[in-house]
This record gives structure tokens, C-alpha cells and sequence, in this order.
């Protein structure tokens, strides 16, 4: 069998911003065929591994190198046009080889009208082949039916008024254009609804393109990743699977390493007492194991790998009554969100909405916490329900304080319940937020590293009613695994809109699916088995139609049979004979029958000859009866 394509080689890539190193010696290849995930904390260099790969951002050391003529397309994190564009235009403005190809072909037509002359190797040939290479004729055409399938069908509104989703949909109809060799994705399923989530994930599934991306979706990962690359203190692991097999190696991984760094703590014990009971015989111990024992003091000062972190901080007094919204009517000119929408929050329920953008999830949080009023109806909401609103648009500090300040100006200590505290720091670090990291200025911070501070100022304020807002954006796997293992241990209710799959099944009871039109399903279960409900109620559906099509279908089949019996056909060449015959026999039988009628009627005739005549008539009218009702049958068939 022959060996994988190679579509690109980094090989000892080093990245530093002053005096924080991402990384250095990073070397891997994808080759044709892989999907690939790349995992890491925020901070560590994710976005900026990608930049640099797409030429966005230079590199301090190493190679970058793809394979000749291979096409590359990068979807970014947060993809910016122009606000006055189209989202038709958008789609043009990418740097892209079809579009240089389109281009160039155009720049050369109107020098030929011109009677301009042309550059140098510049050949009409040339560019006809590069026009059928790239696909370039119909690309207008392409770019509308790829916007149409990720639900974009007005193409001419204006970017600056499209929604998050919306322009990240834009966006990724312009990766997808190109039908790249290589697809780099930065977070893709931030901002999209689950309905467009799940589009990607088979359409990418099917496409059997090759994939570097960057995602927090671990149902998204899983399912269609196929190797995984992790940074971890700027070291690359590589695990040749799926996200579950991640997990089972990655945890191997760490157990080696802690169990490594038990034995070089303990050897380390010995080594130190071995040096300090001898130094007037330090200039003659064996050289060899004093460089050893220097080595293993660079060793033992590596962290011990921890994920197991669990934090519980006290939470308000809740009492019985949470809220309960009472006929609630929301709706922006034509845009009905809500209608009468009545529902009673119990104590501890930990709710998930769900639903396609622009259906009003989040209008719905806003109103409960007051930012925003309903049309009609209200929020009673219990004397003891303490809210913390974690918004999709709440990110702002004052990006010259550092990260520790930020937290300390909200509290000191933070209350975790049974007389014990938590310094502003330790929160810090339960968030993993390293000692050096809470005494960076926060305009240093990456974008996920702000969410994650967001996030602890959020829930350091000990509320007993959790809205939550797309909490997962922007947050690493590890982080989102400490926040759900927090949400799952909160004594209290929470209220979150999110499009993560797996964090919703791990989080909530029920669901509130908001189906557009004013529709809103409660749903006694997590997003999975919703899921499954919807599928199999899909299926039913399916399958009627089905029946009630192929009951229309006999139905329709009978009928045309019938009717196909019944229509005038025309007559064969033997039943036209028949026919003429049977109209001159029965011609010829009336005038038969009229002479023997005369002759007796005039009482010439002996009695013989009437009694000869009355047998006579009565075999003319037989006669006349069978061909009669044989030329009637005939003349049916003919019409």
C-alpha cells in the first residue's frame, strides 16, 4: 500500500511574545486523508500555531512547508469584512486562486478589447486552462448554493447586519468555496445554532477532507477527528484516534508522568543528602553522578500533573419559590420569539434551551434578568433567587489592570461553605490560572484566557441561580471540563443556552427547545436524548408519509386502471370487419323480417306456408338479438 501524501511538514517551529514562550522544537505532518484536532489550554498558542500556518503571523524558528500547488483554506476564529459588503461580496473578497484565476482571466479580456497589450507569458490559452482547472466559470453560481445550504439566503444584506452565526456562516461558505485540499478551522462551531453544527459535522464527515482545526466541541471532535494533537507545557503529543481514545491515552500519559516524577522525587531525596553529607569531596565525586543529580534537579522542579480539580463554593440561600414567567409575549415587528409562554422554574432545576438563531434564547435571559421587557406578561421571580448572568456580550475590563486585581476588586476571599475560604488567587488557580498568569495585564490575556476570567468573576459572587449564555465559547476542553464538574456539584438552578452537545448532556434535566414562531417544547431530558425523541419521531413521520403516499398511489393506480378500462379504444382491423358486417346481417334481417310480416299480413298464404313463416321470425329475431348486442359491445369499444 502506498504511503500517505505528505500536505504539510513543520518541523522544529518556536513562538515567543517577549519573555512568554508558546512553544519551540514543534514538529509534526498531516498527510492526505487525516483530520486532525489540535488541543491545548487557552493561551498556549492554538490561534497563534494557526495564524502562522496560514502565513498570517511569522514564526521565531523552524520550517512551514506545504506541498506544491496544494489549495489551503482558514476559516479564523472571528473572520471580519468590511460592514458595507454584501454577504455576496464577501464571498469575492477572499484571497483565493480561483478568485486570482478569475481575476487574471477578466484583466486580460479587457485588455483584448482595449487593444491593450498583454504581460509578458501572459497566454489566453494559459488562463482558459487554469478557468477549467479551478472550476472558475460557475463560481457565482457555487458561492450561492453554499450559502443557501448554511441558510443564507438574502445575499444582499449588508454584513454589519448579519448576526454572530450569520457572518460565521459567511465565513465558512468562503472556506468551503474552494473545495480545498487542506481546511484549517479556529473554533468552527462558535455562534452556530446545533442545526448548523450537525450540517458541518457531516458534511465534513462526508467530504474525506483533510482537517487541522481548533475545537472545544468534544461530540464535534469525536466524531470527526481522526488524530489528535495536544500541546502541553510546549511539548506535541500525538494520539492516532477519536476524542474517547484521547482521553483513555492522555490519561495514561499523565499517570506515567506522575508516577516518573514520584520516582525522581524520591531519588532526588537520596541524591540531595548524598551531596550535602560530602562537600569537603565534592571536587572528587564521581562526575558523572553529580551531572546526574543536576539533571534530576531540573526534573523534579516540572509540576505535577493535577486535572482532578473540584470546586465547590457556597451558594445563597435558595428558597422555594425560583420565578415563574407568566404569559410571556415577545416578538420584534414581524418576529414572534414568544406568545403567551407560561413556565414555573422548580428549585435546583438546571435547564438547557436549545434552538436555531434568531428563535430568541437569549432574548428570553436578558427579559428573566431584567436587561430587557417582554411585550406583554412578567417575571415573578422569588425573593431569595440571587441571579449571575454570565451574557454572551458581558466580556469588559480594563485591560491595563492585571488578572489578580480584576478579581480582588470583586472579593478577597471567596466563601466555599463550612467555615472554609478560598484566597483570590487560589480561585485563580482552580480556573488555571498560574501565579505568573494572575500578574499579567489582562490586555495580554488570549481571547479564551478573558472568557475564563469572565467566568471566575461570575461565580465568585456565591449566587443560587446560574444564566449562563453560551458559557462555552472560546474555552478549552480542560476548562470546560472544571466548569461542568462545578455546575454538576452547584447547589442551586441554572439556566444555560448553549450549543455544545456534550456539555449539555453532562449539565442539564430538561430542555427548553425554542423551534422558532413563538413554538417552545419542554422536554424532560438532556440534548441526547432529545435527539433520539426527534429522530424517532422524524422516522414515524416519515414512515406515515410513506403509507399515506403509497395509499395515494394505489389509490391513483386503481383509478387509472379503471379509467383505463372504461376509455375508448380504437377498434382492430378484424372487429372493424365484424362490425360492418354485423350492421349489413342485421340490415339485411329488419328487411327479411318487413317481407315476411307483408306476406302475411295479405292472406295469400296457405297453411303450410304461415306456419313456415312464423318458424322463420322467430329465427330472425334470435338472430337479430345476438348481433345486436355483439354490434352494441363493438360500437362501445370504438366510442
Amino acid at each position: 500500500m502506498a504511503n500517505p501524501v505528505c500536505f504539510l511538514q513543520v518541523e522544529n517551529l518556536k513562538k515567543s511574545f517577549g519573555d512568554l514562550l508558546l512553544f519551540q522544537g514543534l514538529s509534526f505532518g498531516i498527510a492526505e486523508g487525516q483530520r486532525v484536532a489540535l488541543i491545548a489550554k487557552n493561551g498556549t498558542g492554538k490561534t497563534t500555531l494557526l495564524n502562522m500556518l496560514a502565513g498570517i503571523e511569522d514564526h521565531d524558528e523552524g520550517t512551514i512547508v506545504y506541498r506544491n500547488g496544494l489549495r489551503v483554506s482558514y476559516l479564523k476564529q472571528d473572520p471580519y469584512y468590511p460592514p458595507t459588503l454584501s454577504a455576496l461580496e464577501a464571498c469575492f473578497l477572499s484571497d483565493n486562486e480561483i478568485l486570482r484565476t478569475l481575476s487574471r482571466y477578466e484583466a486580460f479580456m479587457m485588455r483584448e478589447e482595449l487593444h491593450q497589450p498583454q504581460p509578458e507569458g501572459e497566454t489566453l490559452e494559459e488562463l482558459l486552462h487554469l478557468m477549467d482547472y479551478h472550476k472558475a466559470w460557475d463560481y457565482e453560481t457555487r458561492v450561492k448554493q453554499i450559502l443557501s445550504k448554511l441558510k443564507i439566503r438574502n445575499f444582499d444584506q449588508q454584513i454589519q447586519h448579519l448576526s454572530g452565526g450569520q457572518l460565521k456562516r459567511v465565513a465558512l461558505a468562503n472556506a468551503l468555496i474552494t473545495e480545498p485540499d487542506l481546511l484549517i478551522l479556529d473554533e468552527p462551531t462558535n455562534h452556530l445554532d446545533l442545526e448548523m453544527i450537525e450540517w458541518l459535522e457531516s458534511y465534513l464527515t462526508r467530504s474525506g477532507m483533510t482537517l487541522l482545526m481548533v475545537t472545544h466541541d468534544r461530540y464535534f471532535l469525536d466524531r470527526v477527528c481522526n488524530e489528535i494533537l495536544e500541546i502541553d507545557h510546549g511539548q506535541l503529543y500525538t494520539y492516532s484516534g477519536n476524542y474517547q481514545y484521547y482521553l483513555e491515552k492522555h490519561q495514561e500519559r499523565v499517570d506515567v508522568f506522575n508516577a516518573e516524577l514520584d520516582r525522581a522525587n524520591n531519588l532526588f531525596r537520596t541524591e540531595l543528602d548524598w551531596m550535602r553529607r560530602m562537600p569537603q569531596a565534592r571536587a572528587t565525586k564521581a562526575r558523572a553522578r553529580i551531572d546526574a543529580f543536576y539533571d534530576l534537579q531540573d526534573k523534579v522542579v516540572q509540576k505535577r500533573v493535577d486535572e482532578s480539580v473540584q470546586l465547590s463554593v457556597k451558594s445563597a440561600y435558595l428558597g422555594s419559590k425560583i420565578f415563574e414567567a407568566k404569559y410571556i409575549s415577545k416578538a420584534y415587528g414581524d418576529l414572534k420569539l414568544l406568545d403567551n409562554f407560561y413556565y414555573n422554574f422548580a428549585r435546583f432545576e438546571k435547564v438547557g434551551i436549545v434552538g436555531k438563531n434568531g428563535t430568541g434564547k437569549s432574548t428570553f435571559l436578558r427579559m428573566l434578568v431584567g436587561e430587557e421587557n417582554p411585550d406583554s406578561g412578567c417575571f415573578d421571580v422569588g425573593e431569595t433567587v440571587k441571579f449571575a448572568y454570565y451574557s454572551q456580550t458581558g466580556l469588559a475590563f480594563n485591560e491595563q489592570m492585571k488578572v489578580i486585581d480584576a478579581v480582588r476588586d470583586i472579593a478577597e476571599e471567596i466563601d466555599l461553605g463550612g467555615g472554609k475560604k478560598l484566597s483570590a488567587s487560589q480561585f485563580l488557580q482552580h480556573f488555571l490560572f498560574t501565579p505568573e498568569t494572575q500578574h499579567n495585564f489582562i490586555y495580554k490575556l488570549s481571547g479564551g484566557e478573558k472568557r475564563r476570567l469572565y467566568l471566575c468573576t461570575v461565580l465568585m459572587h456565591n449566587p443560587n441561580f446560574l444564566v449562563l449564555d453560551e458559557p462555552t465559547n472560546d474555552l478549552d476542553i480542560l476548562t470546560l471540563n472544571i466548569l461542568e464538574d462545578y455546575l454538576r456539584n452547584f447547589k442551586g438552578c441554572v439556566l444555560v443556552v448553549s450549543h455544545d452537545r456534550y456539555f449539555m448532556d453532562k449539565i442539564v434535566d430538561h430542555l427548553l427547545v425554542f423551534e422558532g414562531n413563538a413554538e417552545v417544547r419542554d422536554f424532560p431530558g438532556n440534548y441526547t436524548q432529545y435527539r433520539e425523541w426527534r429522530d424517532a419521531k422524524d422516522a414515524e413521520e416519515r414512515r406515515q408519509k410513506d403509507q399515506e403516499k403509497a395509499v395515494v398511489k394505489s389509490k391513483a393506480e386503481v383509478q387509472s386502471s379503471a379509467q383505463a378500462e372504461n376509455r375508448p379504444r380504437k377498434l382492430t382491423y378484424k372487429e372493424q370487419k365484424e362490425l360492418e358486417a354485423l350492421e349489413a346481417d342485421i340490415e339485411a334481417l329488419e328487411k327479411e323480417q318487413t317481407d315476411i310480416e307483408t306476406a302475411l299480413s295479405s292472406g295469400n298464404c296457405t297453411g303450410a306456408e304461415i306456419e313456415q313463416q312464423a318458424i322463420r321470425l322467430s329465427q330472425i329475431k334470435t338472430q337479430m338479438d345476438e348481433k345486436t348486442e355483439r354490434w352494441i359491445i363493438l360500437n362501445e369499444l370504438a366510442g
